[in-house]
């Protein structure tokens, strides 16, 4: 199994104190929205117009 930190792929990051990120789980291929602002942040699942989770094709990596 796959390190922790081999998981999760930052594919898109824009701002500095607002921070917007999206995230890749390189084992299922679902997107992940992550949301800062200060001290408080949150993440959730990226979803398309039917509401169902964005998938990435899943690509092989090292571990």
């Amino acid at each position: 199994m796959a390190k922790t930190s081999d998981r999760f792929e930052r594919v898109y990051s824009q701002g500095a104190l607002n921070v917007m990120e999206i995230w890749v789980d390189r084992e299922t291929g679902v997107n992940y929205l992550f949301h800062t602002s200060g001290n408080a942040g949150g993440m959730t699942p990226l979803l398309d117009r039917e509401g169902k989770p964005v998938i990435t094709s899943v690509y092989k990596y090292d571990s």
